[in-house]
């Protein structure tokens, strides 16, 4: 499941495609418009410039705007920057996680299924399809 922080991030990043400008989009307007609150938007978008989604000014004509085309996002790289790794279990999330019933879990190649799919689904689709 994911939280309404992912939730929300999707839906910033939506509105702000939606406005079709190059000028900075005030995070108040884009909490009205998605009846989210603004306080509660200000720590997703902070997340969302550290992850390199979304550029912010600040001053008069100040706010958020997309970095790239929405064709070039992934929902996927969204989804994941803010609820982390799709990886339903430890040794699929680092590559370096060392299990020692690897060999013989008769769970792994569901587990490997599972992440494939699940992965796949969201890097498939970009923000451009949700417009």
């Amino acid at each position: 499941m994911f939280s309404t922080k992912g939730r929300y991030a999707l839906r910033v990043m939506i509105d702000l495609a939606q406005q079709k400008s190059d000028e900075y989009i005030p995070l108040k307007d884009i909490a009205e418009r998605q009846d989210i609150s603004k306080k509660y938007l200000e720590i997703i978008a902070k997340e969302m410039v550290k992850g390199g989604l979304i550029t912010g000014a600040s001053g008069k004509h100040g706010g958020y705007k997309l970095c790239k085309e929405p064709s070039d996002y992934s929902v996927g790289e969204i989804i994941e920057l803010m609820e982390g790794p799709f990886a339903p279990v430890a040794c699929l999330q680092d590559e370096n996680y060392d299990c020692a019933r690897a060999d013989k879990c008769k769970t792994l190649p569901m587990w490997k299924e599972f992440y494939e799919l699940e992965r796949n689904f969201f890097y498939g689709k970009k923000l451009s399809d949700l417009l």
